[in-house]
């Protein structure tokens, strides 16, 4: 049984321009988040891993921008938001199954890898943006879960989602904004003072290797980590 679908369209991956944008699609949000928002919140988990931590720190911002409903400035992720499809090519993503008693029952993801990580993530949520503002919170509450995901599209995921009771409105806010904090998430010592900008940068590449996996990082926690790091360098490069 279909619970929820949305066709996502994408420059073609030899293809030198990167535009996205939105297919047919059919999301229902209630209860919320409901279905559309699990399979929105899926998309995000499912590729959200394989995105450029650099990348990650600017989706981060462009989820509050949307759901603020602020003018979004485009290209965002490398990427151009438009309505014209004409050349693009497509990922469908499904949330298929049977619903239990809770609405949320035996359902699982049917996620198309048809294309780059960046291009799915940037349709999921300009499609949460789209939805009636009364849905907005809940979904965009889900996909915030959703980036704290480090396992696969599973039927865990949906359970996961579909709980938003612990959930903070930006869970990212919970990293402290003061400044020794971020000093001490990369490495600068108390006595050094105040490191320059290409300071920053330098040790945030260095740490970043060091974190991820392909780089012989352990799997486990390395999400958390770069998030942290990610955070780090952005509260001390404000302007």
């Amino acid at each position: 049984m279909l619970l929820a679908e949305i066709e996502i369209r994408h420059s073609r991956a030899v293809a030198p321009t990167r535009r996205v944008a939105l297919g047919p699609h059919w999301l229902p949000t209630e209860p919320a988040p409901g279905y559309g928002g699990i399979l929105l919140g899926g998309i995000v988990a499912a590729h959200l891993g394989d995105v450029d931590p650099e990348l990650r720190d600017e989706f981060l911002g462009l989820v509050d921008d949307l759901e603020g409903d602020r003018r979004i400035s485009q290209p965002r992720l490398r990427h151009r938001f438009q309505t014209d499809v004409v050349g693009l090519d497509r990922s469908r993503h499904k949330l298929v199954g049977q619903p239990g008693e809770d609405l949320f029952g035996d359902v699982r993801f049917e996620l198309e890898g048809n294309g780059r990580p960046v291009p799915q993530i940037l349709g999921a949520v300009y499609a949460a943006a789209r939805l009636h503002p009364d849905a907005r919170t809940g979904v965009f509450a889900a996909i915030r879960k959703a980036t704290r995901w480090e396992d696969g599209p599973g039927p865990p995921l949906v359970t996961y989602l579909t709980d938003l009771t612990d959930l903070p409105p930006t869970w990212w806010r919970r990293f402290s904004t003061d400044e020794r904090w971020a000093l001490e998430v990369l490495g600068f010592g108390p006595d050094e003072g105040q490191p320059r900008r290409d300071e920053v940068l330098q040790r945030f590449r260095t740490l970043l290797r060091e974190s991820h996996p392909d780089h012989g990082a352990e799997h486990e926690g390395a999400g958390q980590r770069i998030l942290e790091l990610t955070e780090a360098r952005r509260i001390l490069l404000l302007p």
